[in-house]
């Protein structure tokens, strides 16, 4: 079980780098359709590859950062009913549809989306729009989500057969790093002091400096 721990933090490691990746894709998408934008309207300038490269982008987002959702505990989960029972029964209905749902999934989007991106890398296949793009990019954008999804999916097996064993933290954490609000509002609750808390500090103060003032006044 040693070993497979570490393999799963490899492929933690892995699924952290490509998701640091892909959100320079966001980035990218959204200079295209700026620039894009601006062309159509100032210039009277539009091209069919730039529309198509901003729908490549955001599925590239989609599809690559999918793996990297699933290692942040951000995908949409329905706890009403679950919720209700121990951690443990959480887990165990966790590891069954890892198994049962989300492997066999992967394993048919897979298999039957590869040989579309094959074929039509080998046909040269091109947009039917004017000025379109190539297609099997996006194509084989499908495949390698979803083994990336899968690949992340054996990560998340292990740790939840290494909690239930006594040997790993709690899988189902959410690993959510904190945004600037976020911590410019506890930083702001940190420093904050009570009301109360000030006019008993003043209190005493104000009362010396009363005191001082009638010692010195006589």
């Amino acid at each position: 079980m040693g070993a497979l721990l570490r393999l799963s933090k490899l492929i933690d490691a892995l699924t952290e780098r490509i998701g640091s990746a892909v959100t320079w894709l966001v980035l990218i998408a959204v200079l295209v359709s700026a620039v894009n934008a601006v062309a159509r309207k100032a210039f009277d300038l539009g091209s069919n590859a730039f529309l198509e490269l901003q729908w490549y982008l955001y599925a590239g987002v989609f599809l690559l950062g999918a793996s990297y959702t699933m290692l942040r505990q951000g995908h949409v989960k329905i706890d009403v009913i679950l919720s209700r029972f121990s951690k443990r029964t959480q887990i165990k209905v966790e590891i069954f549809g890892i198994l049962f749902f989300l492997m066999p999934f992967v394993y048919q989007v897979t298999r039957l989306m590869w040989p579309l991106a094959t074929q039509a890398y080998a046909s040269g296949e091109m947009s039917e729009n004017a000025g379109g793009l190539i297609r099997w990019p996006v194509y084989a954008l499908i495949p390698v989500g979803f083994g990336l999804l899968g690949l992340q999916g054996v990560s998340e097996l292990i740790k939840r057969v290494g909690f239930l064993m006594g040997l790993c933290a709690d899988p189902t954490r959410v690993l959510q790093a904190k945004s600037a609000e976020e911590e410019l509002a506890e930083e702001i609750l940190a420093h904050q002091v009570a009301p109360e808390a000030v006019g008993r500090s003043e209190g005493p103060a104000q009362a010396t400096h009363s005191t001082g003032g009638k010692g010195e006044g006589k």
